[in-house]
This record gives C-alpha cells, structure tokens and sequence, in this order.
C-alpha cells in the first residue's frame, strides 16, 4: 500500500483518539523497530473487530507499546477483559504505565511472560485472540490457543504477508526458506489453510491480517 492511499484512507475513517496519538507519537520517539505498533488504520480495524465479536476474554500475544492492546481494550463491554502477553521485560517500563494510565486501564492486565508457557497457566479460555508475537513461534501459538478457545471464537493473527516474503521462493536444496521468522509465518499460514476445523481469510491490510472463526457450540436440536 503507497502513502498516498493510505493517507487517503486514514482521512475517511474515524479519527485516532487523542489518548491513542500520543501513544503511537511516543513509541515512534523512544522505542526501536516502531512499526511494529498497528497504527491508527489496523488499531480501527481491530476496535471495529471486537465492537462486532463482543467477547467477553481476549489474549493478545505481543503487546510491544501497548497501542493494539488499547485499541481492543475501547471497544469491550463493561466486565470484558483484555490480557496482554509481552515476553520482553525491558519494554515493561515504557508500556505499563501507558496502559495503566489510559481510559480503559480497568480492561487491560499486561502480563510480562512467555506466552506458551502462561496460557495453559492462566485457567482461561478466550473469545478473541490476537497473534502478534515472535514470526517464528506463529504456529506453537495458534496450536496452543485453539486448545483454550471458545466455541465461536476468533484468532486475528497479524503480518501474514510478511511484506511479501511469502511469496519468495524457498531455497531449492531444502525446500524451506533461509529466514526463520519468514518461515514461521508460512508455516503458520500453510497449518491455518489446512486445518478443517476453522473458517479463515487474510486481509490485505498493513502488512496481512488473518482472521480465523472456530464453529459455534452445536446443540441437541440443531439440525
């Protein structure tokens, strides 16, 4: 996507809360790699998300500044709550109090932990997840997370296009590609196109959004 047009886009949606620009002004000055934040036009996507699935218990893994997590956080229901999962604690100091101190602290607990390890620790199970965390471990997260998620669920799963890396070809002697967060995201890809148990469809939008629906719970006079 050019600047141009998603600048023409970000002018015809809703305007980023004001709360939400300093945050995206702050992690552009003071923290590395800040692309990773989603930024004003997925951060509306994924508010429009959870306005739509209405869950009650979301997961993030990757938390980073925190904006995507805020983001989720403004649209849940009284009562909702959003756990946020960032395994590098060195960005504990930068994030925390950016969530503590917003409008929907009371919808945000921030976890600094490995997420493979904490969910099955957690006594949880989810409405909503969103995968943003390390490319390379894209798969071990989604098969972890379909064993805590509810019927109805939704996995959103984010930079599954990976700049257009998937489209490379693998090297030729071992059928794989050379980089491994490359390689974790079309594996991650390839196991979510082949597993019959969800619905699933990517987004072109920034850099591939996934969503991922699991089946309803059936009931004893369904057809």
């Amino acid at each position: 996507m050019t600047d141009e047009l998603a600048q023409y886009i970000e002018a015809h949606i809703d305007s980023e809360h004001p709360y939400l620009h300093q945050l995206y002004r702050a992690t552009q000055t003071h923290l590395l790699y800040p692309r990773m934040a989603s930024g004003h036009m997925q951060g509306t996507m994924l508010h429009m998300l959870v306005r739509m699935i209405r869950p009650r218990t979301v997961v993030e893994i990757g938390t980073y500044s925190g904006y995507s997590a805020l983001c989720m956080a403004s649209a849940l229901q009284d009562g909702a709550m959003l756990h946020t999962i960032e395994v590098f604690d060195e960005l504990e100091d930068f994030t925390r109090p950016w969530i503590e101190q917003s409008p929907w602290a009371d919808k945000v607990t921030l976890h600094i932990a490995d997420a493979l390890e904490l969910i099955p620790r957690m006594g949880l199970t989810f409405d909503m997840a969103f995968i943003d965390g390390n490319k390379r471990c894209y798969t071990q997260y989604y098969k972890t997370l379909m064993q805590y998620m509810n019927p109805g669920a939704f996995i959103i799963a984010d930079n599954t296009l990976w700049d257009g890396h998937v489209l490379e070809a693998a090297d030729s002697l071992t059928h794989t590609h050379t980089d491994e967060q490359t390689r974790g995201v079309m594996e991650f890809n390839d196991t979510v196109a082949a597993d019959p148990r969800v619905e699933k469809t990517i987004l072109p939008l920034r850099d591939g959004l996934t969503i991922i629906s699991l089946p309803p719970a059936t009931t004893k006079n369904q057809a």
